[in-house]
């Protein structure tokens, strides 16, 4: 099979970068294209120069739309906006869209699912290996511990992060809320400032640190009656998320659309 074509947006960025350098070590892939949004610093420039390897020929562009007429798949870490707008281009070319991006609102995610109709698309909070292991635990232990376990999640980014809680944060959220059958958006408790009141017994709290340089840290905590679990993951390279992203992209080359998570990539959706 020939190589898989893919098109990295925000390719001006740390993450684009990064997905730049890996496709070039990656077999079974080439860089089809770059993508910035409109103004940005980084188009014209070429990508591969621009992610600090020798120059490759493909020129950061602003135009998304001639690129995927020829692209297998989307790689996309940008923001909500311009994600929901790539996901209706996959969907009318047909081809895989892998979303790492967060902070989306429910409007996002509902015109992101109804784009998988037509698409393939992978979207998750974290696309790493270890943070989807981490979930499919979680989800275990909530299923078996009852409501005398609370649930705390607290996470810790760099100090640029504008969304929170993270998007791993909630990916974790949701595999505790799952695990106890449980809504998340009404059994969630995200701010805590003054008389709050006693805590909510089956509510599943968040605490968002930020600060540094600090890829990306959390911890799930079960806390009980003289008693607690932690379990934790630490991230300490950006290039693990590029790297489950590529992953993601390959495994969705083929299938049919629909929109999938990480846990189907690695085969953990039945846990």
């Amino acid at each position: 099979m020939a190589d898989m074509r893919l098109v990295v947006t925000g390719a001006g960025g740390r993450m684009g970068q990064t997905l730049i350098r890996l496709i070039a070590e990656t077999p079974g892939m080439t860089l089809a294209g770059a993508v910035e949004r409109a103004g940005a610093a980084a188009v014209g420039a070429d990508a591969g120069r621009l992610a600090g390897l020798d120059a490759n020929g493909v020129v950061v562009t602003d135009d998304p739309l001639a690129l995927l007429t020829t692209a297998d798949g989307i790689v996309d870490f940008t923001a909500p906006a311009a994600s929901v707008e790539f996901a209706a281009l996959a969907a009318q070319m047909r081809i895989v869209h892998v979303i790492g991006t967060t902070g989306m609102s429910a409007e996002d995610e509902a015109r992101v699912k109804a784009a998988a109709r037509h698409a393939v698309i992978v979207k998750s909070g974290n696309m790493s290996l270890g943070v989807n292991l981490l979930a499919a635990v979680v989800k275990r232990i909530a299923r078996t511990l009852d409501e005398d376990f609370d649930i705390e999640i607290l996470e810790m980014h760099h100090n640029r992060k504008v969304d929170a809680p993270s998007g791993t944060a909630l990916l974790l959220g949701r595999a505790a809320a799952a695990g106890r059958g449980i809504d998340l958006d009404a059994r969630s408790e995200r701010v805590r400032d003054g008389h709050t009141g006693a805590r909510g017994r089956g509510d599943i709290g968040f605490a968002t640190l930020r600060g540094g340089t600090v890829v990306g840290d959390h911890t799930v905590i079960f806390a009980g009656d003289g008693e607690r679990i932690e379990i934790s993951h630490r991230a300490e390279s950006r290039a693990l998320f590029a790297k489950g992203a590529l992953r993601a992209a390959l495994w969705g080359r083929g299938r049919k659309p629909g929109l999938y998570g990480m846990a189907d990539v690695l085969g953990l959706s039945d846990l």
